[in-house]
């Protein structure tokens, strides 16, 4: 009885939450003057009334699971990465330098190089922040939002430097990005004409690998243990600090990849604001997904289609394309919000007694009236004796 009080617990508080998202949003809607409930009718069904708005969802589902899939690793594991923004750009520039600087080779050697090339940047910046979280202490807070910024400022030398496109210095222009990517090294579309590339395949696959990571093997168990409780781990003979450092670099190697999938699937070339923010929705998305591949990948479709349905909107109905910022921050606030209510043993606790009470009620109501029903029937009985 107290697992299905629990799970009606859960069950209320989650839709509590997604109904205060919706009027978080639609309150700012109103003060721009426009319409909630057409606003939300475009964001949730114009990319789905064809296969373009289809394909592009998908396409930006891409870095979303591979980014949410590194923060449930981490999470799990009990550090916190917030770094995924710079990791990607680690990974976009590494992969591309892969990618330019190597000798020609077939397309079946250079592709798996480049793309092991950006997941092992992501995975080496990441790291930084694990080592120091381990042996010095360091809240990876404070050092993964640090490197962000350092990453985004050697990203942008390296763009405006040495790997600036020629051709931009010729003509005099100057725009940061790189020169075009060899053919060999791009990841093929999935259809033509179509952005939608076979780094979506990638990103399903690795999914159901993680959860086999995650949940089927002795080192998921490791990651998850040390992120459960600490101090039960260490007594149980499982390396803490190495896991937390582990956890962070797979986190990395997850967004670095993300960004070499990016720039050789999508861009082809190295260009500026290449990761558009993924490493921050990434974050929502694991956290809207249960921190599990199984919700993670719904969740990017969600959220993918939010940013879809926002471009949609911005020109279809005037309202601001950073719209969907304020929903993301919406479902950030209802999702904490809603794990501290979940959390909370004496609401719950409340919650189950009300449930309780009400259920004696019900049954008490339904035993008086059977015996009113008795006693007007033996009332019955004895006036139809002589």
């Amino acid at each position: 009885m107290k697992s299905t009080y629990r799970a009606l617990y859960i069950f209320a508080i989650s839709l509590a939450a997604a109904l205060a998202a919706i009027l978080l949003g639609a309150v700012v809607l109103e003060i721009l003057g426009k319409d909630p409930l057409a606003v939300y009718k475009v964001i949730l069904t114009e990319p789905l009334k064809d296969l373009f708005g289809l394909t592009e969802i998908s396409v930006r589902m891409v870095p979303l699971i591979l980014v949410a899939l590194g923060i449930a690793i981490s999470f799990r594991s009990g550090i916190l990465n917030i770094g995924a923004e710079g990791q990607i750009q680690m990974g976009v520039i590494a992969a591309a330098a892969a990618a330019i600087y190597l000798p020609p080779l077939p397309k079946i050697v250079i592709l798996p190089l480049v793309l092991v090339a950006g997941a092992l940047a992501g995975a080496i910046w990441a790291s930084i922040a694990g080592w120091l979280k381990a042996k010095l202490n360091v809240s990876e807070l404070l050092s993964t939002v640090m490197l962000n910024y350092i990453a985004a400022q050697l990203y942008g030398f390296l763009l405006r430097g040495p790997m600036i496109d020629p051709a931009e210095l010729q003509v005099g222009s100057g725009t940061p990005q790189s020169v075009r990517l060899p053919k060999a090294a791009w990841i093929d579309r999935i259809i033509p004409g179509m952005r939608l590339h076979y780094g979506f395949v990638i990103a399903i696959v690795l999914a159901i690998l993680v959860y086999v990571f995650l949940w089927r093997t002795k080192w998921g168990y490791a990651l998850r243990a040390a992120g459960a409780g600490p101090k039960a781990a260490r007594y149980g003979g499982i390396k803490v600090e190495t896991c937390l450092i582990a956890a962070m670099a797979l986190a990395g190697a997850f967004a670095g990849l993300a960004g070499a999938i990016e720039v050789t699937g999508l861009h082809r070339r190295a260009i500026e604001g290449i990761s558009s923010g993924y490493g921050f929705s990434g974050i929502v998305v694991a956290l809207f997904g249960g921190l599990h591949p199984a919700g993670i990948v719904p969740s990017a479709f969600f959220f993918g289609l939010l940013l879809i349905g926002a471009d949609m909107t911005q020109r279809i109905m005037s309202v601001p394309a950073n719209m969907v910022l304020v929903l993301q921050g919406a479902v950030i606030l209802s999702i904490i919000a809603a794990k501290m209510l979940i959390a909370d043993q004496y609401l719950f606790e409340r919650f189950a007694r009300m449930l309780e009470k009400r259920g004696r009620k019900a049954a008490g109501g339904k035993t008086k009236a059977g015996a009113g029903k008795a006693g007007a029937a033996k009332v019955d009985r004895r006036r139809e004796q002589p």
